[in-house]
């Protein structure tokens, strides 16, 4: 276990990225690459990152060249975006807008995250023992690269309150007056946006940067709680359900995501660090 400095999360060395895919060479690889980027990174003026100065002061005071103007989210832009991982399933806004107020758990795990059937039998499980509304996204390829098989009448006995999608606009999701928490990977996009509109998170990261998210997420901010793995390397039912009972009766964890929306916020107006640390890009620009 390792700090890069005294106020930053403490990172445990089995979850550096490049140690969590793949055998020797993959790594090695990734390695070469992330060192490559770094060298380079030291050749240039400035870096942007999709982050705002309140929540992790300690990281860009190490690197001050690295300027946070985040967070950069799709519903602050007029028109629409094109380009998606996936086929979106917007037919789920529709749904979250007859469901009521803080009454939707939503689950997703990003592009990426590959579950054994295992465990997506598993989680399956837990979300029919939490016995609320849910949306869940569940991709072709989310269970070893391969369409996920779901436990006998999983799908018949939730039928009326639970709505299953392959991929959905998330941001317009998180949106929405629904939803009440967010089941997610921890990804670094995922993160942005569940901060920016107010969410706890229950955290179950999969690999990457995905684990020290986490850990800034429950240790360091405080506005979620993570899942704990099993000796079988399995997240069970039945820690899926207890740690959803102690997110939803922790007034405290969600009076604090409500105040990371609005650190958000302030950050993207006038005066604001993220703003103004985009202005002092464009006038530096400028000088040129």
């Amino acid at each position: 276990m390792i700090k890069l400095s005294p106020s930053m999360p403490t990172m445990n060395t089995a979850h550096f990225g490049w140690l969590c895919i793949g055998d020797l060479p993959t790594q090695q690889a990734l390695f070469h690459y992330l060192y490559t980027n770094a060298q380079a990174a030291k050749e240039v003026d400035w870096l942007f990152s999709n982050s705002f100065y309140d929540i992790e002061p300690s990281a860009f005071k190490l690197t001050p060249n690295l300027l946070p103007i985040g967070p950069l989210l799709r519903t602050n832009l007029s028109g629409e975006i094109t380009g998606n991982f996936w086929s979106e399933d917007s037919s789920c806004v529709k749904w979250l807008d007859k469901q009521a107020p803080c009454s939707v758990i939503y689950i997703a795990f990003g592009s990426i995250t590959v579950f054994n059937q295992h465990q997506f039998h598993e989680l399956a499980i837990g979300i029919e023992l939490i016995d609320q509304p849910f949306l869940w996204v569940v991709r072709l390829d989310l269970t070893d690269g391969s369409a996920a098989t779901y436990p006998d009448g999983f799908q018949e006995r939730i039928a009326t309150r639970g709505k299953i999608v392959s991929w959905a606009p998330q941001q317009k999701v998180l949106a929405r007056p629904s939803v009440s928490l967010f089941i997610t990977h921890c990804g670094w996009n995922s993160t942005m946006e569940g901060l920016s509109m107010g969410f706890p998170f229950l955290c179950w990261p999969y690999f990457f940067d995905q684990f020290l998210n986490q850990s800034y997420i429950s240790n360091l901010w405080k506005v979620g709680l993570q899942l704990n793995v099993e000796d079988d390397e399995i997240i069970s039912s039945a820690e899926i359900y207890k740690k959803f009972k102690d997110l939803i009766g922790d007034e405290t964890i969600r009076t604090r995501a409500l105040e990371m929306k609005e650190k958000k916020n302030r950050n993207l107006t006038t005066g604001g660090s993220s703003l103004k640390k985009f202005n002092d890009f464009l006038q530096a620009m400028k000088g040129r």
